[in-house]
């Protein structure tokens, strides 16, 4: 059985009245007054959970950004591998959002790891309705659902594939490899069933790259 390996939220911080020059270099929309800022231990996790706070909360993402080599290499402690920002009206919102953000990342979704170490993982997670985030990234519709498939690079490229072929699913965005965190993926988005079943051929097929990972 796979492990889970679930993201720590490292940064939950709130700035109530954002300074206008700041609002301006992060091009925050007039009727944003309110900032949420996170950061946590995996950024695939980190952008599910922002797009989940905009189905929660009054909030859009202003800003979400992977780190460089990922949590091994992070610049601080409170660094991690991913930092999203949450623009709402009022700090309320604000906070309303990252409460079902650091949610997602407890109760939701998360990576599973093939070794006791936890560095040979993958992340396999079905989004049932999509927020504006995601939604956007993939080219979608909000509310549609999305297959959020990544892996090491090799591992990818052959559950991918074996996703692609399993379901009736469209490849929506490609992350090629190497992401800033040096894995690969997409999004892929069809009914609810077929992302499904998508998310499970793509976990098969990494499962048996790390089990056979030389056999031609």
């Amino acid at each position: 059985m796979d492990r889970e390996v679930r993201a720590v939220p490292l940064t939950v911080r709130v700035i109530p009245n954002v300074d206008p020059e700041l609002g301006a270099q992060l091009q925050v929309k007039p009727h944003i007054r309110s900032l949420g800022i996170l950061t946590c231990t995996i950024d695939d996790v980190g952008y599910t959970a922002i797009d989940e706070a905009t189905k929660k909360a009054d909030v859009e993402v202003v800003y979400a950004k992977s780190f460089y080599g990922g949590s091994a290499h992070a610049s601080g402690p409170l660094s991690g591998e991913f930092i999203g920002i949450l623009g709402g009206a009022n700090p309320e919102e604000v906070k309303s959002g990252l409460d079902a953000a650091v949610e997602t990342m407890r109760r939701s979704a998360c990576f599973y790891s093939l070794n006791e170490e936890g560095s040979h993982a993958y992340y396999a997670h079905v989004v049932s309705r999509t927020g504006t985030y995601l939604s956007e990234l993939a080219g979608i519709r909000p509310g549609e659902p999305l297959a959020y498939l990544i892996a090491p690079p090799a591992e990818a490229m052959i559950g991918l594939d074996l996703a692609m072929k399993a379901a009736n699913v469209r490849l929506c965005r490609f992350f090629g490899p190497p992401t800033e965190t040096n894995f690969a993926g997409a999004l892929l988005t069809g009914s609810q069933s077929d992302c499904t079943a998508a998310a499970e051929a793509f976990a098969a097929g990494v499962r048996n790259v790390a089990i056979k990972p030389i056999d031609f």
